[in-house]
């Protein structure tokens, strides 16, 4: 009784609401796909990627109860995590074509680009162990990740409410654009880092440095273009809330993503929870930037139609 009343009122609020549902879903699915990142990246820092020699199981089994250990966990919790956001992310596409006369008429092609990246994520990350940490398809595999996540944050940012205070904002939107590509190549970079092991063959054996190096020149278009955003938009008069709080963000992330980079490098990744951290950090710096792109976007469909 009480868990049919529980099912019909959540038909109902989603029926009669389906767009503050379905931006709530996305957001909660944004949020679990920064975490299965991190787990990722604990993963591939514990060296656990192959701590399941078989897929989609692991052992042959659902949950590998003898087998199991922090590795065996790692990666077997990520592969978890992995089936409930491709799970959460079917049930988007379903509700975004359901409702769509209520939604905005973007949204089910939207969402059924972001079903497509996690199936395509899925088949990665199968060929991750059956390739066995081929290094290639491991940063292919990080790549396509990040972009299911910032398709996520473009999505919910646009459906999320946002008041435009009609300021010219195009600056700051191309600038943003250009930021977010930078800090997604930085991100990439240090996929292709770690799934090398390349910060440790270089100072073992002088191999790799070039690999290595490249992720540390990249920091700088990624962060003289974010430095420059958030300066043009402490300068920009009338800021909305929105993006002066957004701008604050990005600066205490990217403080923080530099500082945990220096220290990764000279405490030569031995310190895992330090490197974790650091690619989570990346992680929501990209998010941010998209996020600020995005709002101003709309800041200036705000300014065309007052002036239309």
């Amino acid at each position: 009784m009480t868990d049919s009343a529980l099912y019909n009122s959540f038909f109902s609020f989603s029926s009669s609401h389906p767009l503050r549902w379905i931006r709530w879903l996305i957001w909660k699915i944004a949020i679990a796909t920064l975490a299965l990142m991190a787990i990722g990246a604990a993963t591939r820092v514990m060296n656990a990627g192959l701590a399941c020699p078989d897929w989609p199981l692991c052992y042959g089994k659902i949950l590998p109860t003898q087998e199991m250990n922090l590795q065996v966990f790692l990666e077997w919790f990520h592969r978890l995590d992995a089936a409930l956001i491709g799970f959460t992310t079917i049930i988007l596409v379903i509700a975004s074509w359901w409702h769509r006369r209520k939604l905005p008429q973007w949204l089910p092609y939207a969402s059924s680009f972001a079903l497509f990246l996690i199936i395509f994520q899925g088949i990665l990350g199968g060929l991750t162990v059956t390739e066995l940490l081929r290094f290639d398809i491991v940063t292919a595999h990080l790549g396509t990740a990040l972009l299911f996540f910032g398709t996520l944050i473009a999505i919910g940012s646009n459906l999320s409410e946002y008041q435009g205070t009609a300021t010219d904002v195009s600056k700051l939107t191309l600038i943003g654009a250009i930021a977010s590509i930078f800090v997604y190549i930085q991100c990439l970079l240090g996929g292709l880092v770690a799934s090398q092991w390349a910060l440790h063959q270089c100072f073992a054996g002088n191999q790799l440095c070039f690999v290595m190096n490249s992720h540390i020149i990249g920091v700088l278009p990624a962060t003289i273009a974010t430095i420059t955003l958030v300066i043009l938009a402490r300068k920009t008069p009338a800021l909305s809330l929105k993006l002066r709080n957004l701008t604050k963000y990005i600066t205490v992330i990217l403080v923080s993503q530099i500082l945990l980079g220096i220290a990764t490098f000279y405490l030569h990744l031995q310190v895992e929870p330090l490197t974790v951290a650091h690619h989570t950090m990346g992680a929501a710096l990209f998010g941010m930037l998209i996020t600020f792109t995005v709002y101003t976007l709309r800041d200036e469909d705000t300014t065309i139609s007052l002036l239309n």
